[in-house]
């Protein structure tokens, strides 16, 4: 089944209406001009990146393909010190440390996750890039009301119903309607308890009758079926990040690629072990040992600190038992090769199918 919704093409400027998840720590400008040449639309994660590192993955970008580009930023709100839980999550860990031979206070570097700030929003107001999404809800008002006017359009991720109203009543030109498959981290705001979260086919339709935007689907899709059936459901246009992981462009860490190569990635859960929110991934020694959920994980994004001298001690022997593998439920569809072939092939299979 092909799509007759044409809202979400020419609202974004693009051919078809696939989209790349943009996959923080995976994907760079190399993933995103495969996909922008296939006719999708790139995306590029920067909620790792410092300002000149965005600066020049979009000049990379541009140089190589003119066509719209997608910027994803974070909205948390930052962790006020909570010393008493720090302790407890260094106390879980403690025994990993001990029998890896590491003093317990052991400091190694983890990934740092900005959200979205002034700085962040002048940096879009000089790219001017075609749209700009956001994870865990919006920016404040007069933040967004900036990136609207430097002509960007605006992406949500919901993943419930009220979530979907809430930012299409903000000023979302489309919502992203991210099912309890999706690798990565939960866009939730509204609602944090994620057991409660519905799986993208139920949510769907629901998003769909819900909002007056167009609706894209996301998570657990991860060939032509799963796109048939999103469009079915009502979907505007579909996006995928998992399908791209085993690309070619994809900057995947070795143990992570083994995983998902293995017959391990048909095992994945929620865990909030890694960064202190919700986020799907291969299952792994310490979401086994200790969880995968815990409250004792500090809050987001503080939790992989004290993880991490234990990944850098294990990952270069070849472990991932400290390491977050981001992993969605259809990760056994994902395929080798170059990402802008993978591309074509799920458009020609599911856009252009009579």
């Amino acid at each position: 089944m092909t799509s007759t919704d044409t809202r979400l093409t020419r609202l974004l400027g693009i051919e078809h209406a696939l989209l790349l998840a943009p996959m923080a720590g995976v994907a760079d400008e190399a993933l995103a001009i495969a996909v922008a040449r296939a006719g999708g639309l790139g995306a590029l994660p920067c909620a790792m990146l410092d300002a000149d590192t965005l600066r020049a993955q979009v000049a990379r970008f541009r140089a190589a393909i003119e066509a719209p580009l997608n910027l994803n930023f974070f909205c948390h709100a930052e962790p006020a010190p909570d010393a008493a839980r720090d302790a407890r999550w260094r106390k879980r860990l403690a025994p990993y440390y001990d029998a890896l031979g590491l003093p317990r206070d052991t400091q190694a570097s983890a990934a740092q996750r900005r959200p979205f700030d002034a700085d962040a929003c002048a940096v879009v107001e000089a790219l001017r890039p075609a749209v700009v999404s956001f994870h865990f809800g919006l920016p404040a008002p007069t933040l967004l009301d900036r990136v609207k006017a430097c002509g960007a359009r605006v992406l949500g991720s919901a993943t419930t119903v009220a979530e979907a109203r809430w930012l299409a009543g903000h000023g979302c030109d489309a919502i992203i309607a991210q099912g309890w498959e999706a690798g990565g981290h939960r866009g939730s705001f509204l609602d944090t308890d994620a057991t409660t979260q519905p799986g993208l086919f139920a949510l769907l339709p629901q998003v769909v009758d819900a909002v007056d935007v167009p609706v894209i689907a996301a998570g657990g899709i991860g060939d032509a079926r799963g796109i048939h059936a999103a469009l079915a459901l009502g979907a505007a246009g579909v996006q995928l990040g998992t399908a791209f992981l085993l690309s070619d462009e994809a900057r995947m860490r070795p143990v992570h690629r083994a995983a998902l190569q293995s017959p391990r990635a048909a095992q994945t859960a929620v865990t909030n072990l890694f960064s202190g929110r919700p986020a799907r991934g291969i299952v792994n020694r310490l979401m086994r040992e200790l969880g995968p959920m815990s409250d004792d994980a500090p809050a987001f994004p503080t939790a992989g600190t004290a993880l991490a001298p234990l990944r850098a001690r294990t990952e270069p022997q070849g472990s991932d038992d400290f390491v977050n593998l981001w992993a969605g439920e259809a990760a056994p569809l994902a395929r080798s090769g170059p990402a802008e072939a993978i591309a074509r092939a799920l458009i020609d299979a599911a856009f252009r199918a009579s």
